[in-house]
């Protein structure tokens, strides 16, 4: 091989080197704008989720609080759940059982679409993961005295699974509304199926929310938690962080 030639090849190799390099560079940054927009989407979605269960949860502990003194009228369930019209009582029911699988629901789009990135890389969204590992643990939590709205991790899945809409695909996903799962309770046996005893856990609650206090205290500390990693400026819920132990105004 003469001397043009050898140069030739090297040129030849150095510039496959330098374009694998700037292609390995590139899907980099593709992954990290990927991983970007998608905690981006998904993060404002999912931190709307967790408020408005940790909002639900609260008005269940707040009103048993207003319970405990009659003085101060009847609390959130009693007033609309047990003492209120059938319909409701079937809102309630319905609505807390929906804002429970649609947290679920963004947790699994969540872990379908972010799952393959590198999480490892963002210290943020190593924390963010971390948080929702522990809420799923006090979902699951055993309670001797209180299993109300307990689901094992499968069963967190299963119903996160049967929240995101069939529409979907990957960075575009969303959770079925409310008037849509509403709709799937009364028409799909199969699908109402895995809701039924959430339903009814909502109903022993307004029974006696004493035993499940804990619990749910623990769920609704663990969620506000998630959303102050979510909104740590608080420019989406300024004003709603409300401890599970001091009364107050329900928040809808």
């Amino acid at each position: 091989m003469d001397a043009l030639s050898l140069v030739s090849a090297i040129v030849a190799v150095c510039g496959a080197a330098v374009a694998g390099l700037l292609g390995y560079w590139q899907q980099r940054r593709l992954r990290s704008w990927e991983q970007r927009t998608y905690m981006d989407r998904y993060g404002a979605s999912l931190a709307w989720a967790a408020f408005d269960l940790q909002t639900r949860l609260y008005n269940i502990l707040n009103g048993h609080v207003v319970d405990e003194d009659p003085a101060r009228g009847s609390g959130f369930l009693t007033s609309f759940l047990t003492r209120g019209t059938a319909r409701e009582a079937d809102f309630v029911r319905r609505s807390t059982v929906f804002v429970l699988a649609e947290y679920l629901g963004w947790v699994e789009i969540l872990r379908r679409d972010v799952q393959f990135l590198d999480l490892g890389r963002s210290r943020l969204n190593t924390r963010v993961m971390l948080q929702i590992s522990r809420i799923g643990a006090s979902l699951s939590a055993i309670d001797p005295v209180s299993n109300e709205l307990r689901l094992f991790r499968a069963q967190q899945r299963a119903v996160g699974e049967l929240m995101i809409h069939p529409d979907g695909e990957p960075g575009r996903r969303r959770c079925l509304g409310y008037a849509e799962f509403c709709a799937k309770l009364e028409d799909d046996s199969d699908f109402a199926g895995w809701f039924a005893v959430m339903l009814a856990d909502v109903d022993r609650l307004a029974a006696n929310t004493a035993p499940a206090v804990p619990r749910l205290q623990d769920v609704q500390t663990q969620l506000i938690a998630l959303i102050d990693l979510l909104d740590p400026k608080k420019t989406r819920f300024p004003q709603f962080r409300l401890p599970f132990d001091r009364p107050g105004r329900a928040l809808g």
